[in-house]
This record gives structure tokens, sequence and C-alpha cells, in this order.
């Protein structure tokens, strides 16, 4: 199997969610993933990142992360591990981290430290608050940064409390954003033969994000509220409306769609109305679209709906995780795949967002340890020494 990826080796000192869903991305498109732990801390932290588990240090969090990567059980507090790490990285061409900003460099783990293995290694850096500055030695996780950022001023109802994403956005956006870097940082490698540090981190990402709204306060003085209904701040409709079993979000982010959306509803009048005939006369009316279109929207339910605005109007269900998962599209686009576990058998997760025309790689994640063997055969060590250095808990 040809991937494109494939033939990029990355070392990954990492554990619980942002990190491994960084290199994740990466082993799904070919590259060989492989991840250190420290058996005498128990491995990866998100083994045991409750409430559902497979088996002991086994958790669906876990599975979640790690598919298609190999697992070594390495002690780099050691001075034999140490001296592992080096052999490891004369033959890869990244070593990724997402420890705490100050941590890096005390471990060896930078550029200054791996160059001597291997002048073209790329060393990522994922990090609450980066290796400099004030908060380098902070920990830090999801949900601080965005509070700290803004988003929970953002999300929810005016009157209502400020409200965090429901997901870990913050952790899976700067995941995908360090396996960008990454990968930057292995192009400029392989064309001078020089790689360097490359640095992300979680309060970076989080305030980049803000895009548009960081403009308009930048530049305009502006300061974005929560809006009823989830609404968008200056494009209406673009938010939640009732149908008569539920909700359904609409999004007419171009004028064309207001028309179309008048003629399914049966309302032509409203194309030339002059209170919603354009974008800023229907801004000045937020209210009376709202309840125009609530009205109309309850006498069918969201399904029916769907049916009706399918292609023409930009719509859709409001559904929980179970029916998100559950739906049909879902399956017609084979987004939810099964990875083979030895012991466990299928586990199903969703499939990676690139689609490259081919199939895949759909290995469940690593069990601790389950490559050292492998991993250090391929580095050059002999049996024997493999032993030695299990006796001396070096690896297990």
């Amino acid at each position: 199997m040809s991937l494109p990826l494939s033939g990029l080796r990355i070392i990954a000192v990492e554990q619980y969610g942002a990190g491994p869903f960084a290199t994740q991305h990466l082993a799904d498109l070919g590259a060989d993933v492989i991840k250190i732990e420290n058996a005498r801390d128990g491995g990866d932290v998100g083994r045991a990142v409750g409430p559902h588990y497979f088996g002991p240090g086994d958790s669906h969090f876990y599975e979640a992360f790690n598919r298609n990567k190999r697992s070594i059980a390495l002690n780099l507090k050691s001075s034999e591990g140490k001296e592992i790490l080096l052999k490891l990285v004369e033959k890869a061409d990244a070593v990724f981290d997402n420890l705490r900003g100050d941590l890096p460099a005390s471990l060896g783990l930078d550029y200054a430290a791996l160059a001597r293995a291997n002048p073209a290694i790329v060393c990522a850096h994922l990090s609450a608050y980066g290796r400099t500055g004030s908060r380098k030695a902070w920990p830090g996780y999801d949900y601080l940064m965005q509070a700290e950022a803004g988003y929970l001023s953002l999300t929810g109802e005016p009157d209502g409390p400020p409200t965090r994403f429901g997901l870990s956005i913050i952790d899976l956006m700067t995941g995908t954003t360090a396996a960008m870097a990454l990968l930057a940082g292995i192009v400029e490698a392989r064309k001078t033969g020089r790689g360097r540090d490359v640095d992300v981190s979680l309060f970076d990402v989080a305030l980049h994000n803000l895009a548009y709204v960081a403009t308009w306060y930048l530049n305009g003085g502006h300061t974005t509220k929560r809006e009823p209904r989830s609404s968008h701040p200056s494009l209406t409709p673009s938010e939640l409306y009732r149908t008569r079993d539920g909700w359904i979000f609409l999004m007419c982010n171009k004028e064309k769609f207001w028309g179309v959306l008048a003629n399914v509803v049966g309302k032509p009048e409203w194309i030339d109305d002059p209170e919603l005939c354009n974008y800023a006369a229907r801004l000045k009316h937020r209210n009376r679209v709202r309840r125009e279109l609530d009205d109309v929207l309850m006498t069918a339910d969201t399904a029916t709906w769907m049916e009706r605005f399918a292609g023409k109007v930009p719509a859709a269900p409001v559904y929980d995780v179970a029916e998100a998962l559950d739906n049909p599209f879902v399956a017609e686009q084979m987004r939810v795949v099964a990875f083979e576990h030895p012991e466990h058998g299928p586990i199903r997760g969703v499939a990676s967002p690139v689609r490259i025309g081919e199939a895949l790689p759909t290995r469940a994640a690593p069990r601790m340890g389950e490559h050292t063997d492998e991993v250090l055969r391929e580095a050059g060590f002999a049996d024997d020494t493999i032993a030695w250095l299990r006796r001396q808990a070096v690896v297990q």
C-alpha cells in the first residue's frame, strides 16, 4: 500500500488528547509513528481516562487517539533510555512531544539536544502556553483556553452563564495545527538538510481561532457578544428555528438563498418585503424573521423540511451524538470504520477526514510496549541486549 506519508518516521513522546490526535492524523496517512511510553508511570495517561474501557489500561478514550501507531515502553529518564532515544532519532524525520513547555529542553527533546544524532531532525512541541515566556512552566487544558480566549463569552444564550464548547475543540484544533507544523518542518529539512524546533500551543491556537471576530475588535473596536439561538452576528436567517418536533439550523449566508427559502416555504412575498428583502433589512428586523420562520416551520417536522430544503437551502437537523453517528449519510460516505485489535476484535471509530482514493490503514491503538522488541531490532539492537535492557527496566 502506497500512502502519502509512507516512509516518514516520527518518534512521539505524547499522552492524553491533543498530542496523540496530532500524530494520529499522520499515522492514518501512512507515517510510522513510534509512541514512547514510560511503563513505570502507567504509560499514556489517556489509557486510564474513563468512564468506558475495553479492558485494563485500554480506555475508549485512548483508542480514539492512537490508532495505526506502534508503542515502545522506554524509560527516558534513565541514561540508557536517553541513548536509545538518540539511536531512534538517527533514522527518524521528527520527534514530537506534548509536554509542559519547560520540559522538552530539560528532557533532551529539543533540537539543541538531538541535532548531534540527526542534523535534519524536526522537533515539534505542543504545549499549553509555549516554551518561552512567563507561563512556560504552567500546566494548562482545553477548557481553560476556551475561557481565557473569549470562547465562553461567545457560546450559549445571552441570558445564560458563559458556556464552553461541547467538545475539547482547542485540543483537537491544536493537534491538527501541530501536525501541519511538523510536516512544514520536514519539508524544509528535506530541502536544507537541517531541522529545527517548531512550536504550537493551546493558547496560541485558541487565540488564532478568533479569526474575523479578532479582526473586528482589533480594527473596529467591536466586541462580539452572544446572540439568541446561536445566530450569526450579522447574517439572518442564520440560526436555530423551531419545527413541529424539534429544531433545524438554517444558514442563508448568500442573498440568493433567501429567495429560495421564501419560495420553498410558500412565502414568495417575503422576497420583496422592504423589511426582509436584503441582509441589512433582515438584521434590523431579526425578531420578525425569527417569529415568522418559526410559525411556518412548526407546521411540519424536521425530516419533512430537510426533504424540501435538500440541495436548495443550506440546512441541517439538530442531532445528538447518537443520531449524528447513525446518520444514513455517514454510512453512505463510510465515515465509521472498524479498526482491528488483537484482543478486542473490531473497534469502531470515525474515519480520517482526509480522502486519498484508496484505503487507509485500520489498526487499533497499540498495547503499551507492544512493539518494543520490533523497534529496537530495527534500530540495530541485538536480542541479548534487549533482554538486558528489560532486566534493567529501561524497556518493557
